[in-house]
């Protein structure tokens, strides 16, 4: 393996590690985004014609690169909200991960050329 000498090089492999270790995909963690939205369901008489409509939940996410949109009950959204912070907080720690082995890379370049 390549790896870089020095107090940077030792502070991003410090850095991964401690990532790595925090890297237990979730089993339940979601992917995308979740969101209220509104919209009128064209009664003339109901409330929603005069005001902003009625709420809607919904979680967005994508399949080998098609976007798809999924109503969300209201009495899942707290569980489904949890599972989507999951997903997006490992995705944050892997591409974390990933950068700091880039710049290992870079630092090692360096070294050898020197």
């Amino acid at each position: 393996m390549i790896e870089p000498k020095g107090t940077r090089a030792a502070g991003l492999r410090k850095r991964r590690f401690d990532l790595v270790q925090k890297l237990r995909l979730p089993a339940e963690a979601l992917p995308g985004s979740l969101a209220l939205t509104h919209g009128r369901c064209g009664k003339a008489t109901c409330h929603c014609a005069e005001g902003k409509g009625h709420g809607s939940w919904s979680l967005t996410f994508m399949v080998r690169g098609k976007k798809r949109v999924e109503r969300i009950p209201e009495e899942w959204v707290e569980e489904v909200r949890r599972r989507v912070d999951q997903g997006r907080e490992f995705r944050e720690a892997l591409s974390e991960v990933l950068t700091a082995n880039a710049e290992l890379l870079v630092l090692a370049r360096r070294q050898r050329s020197r």
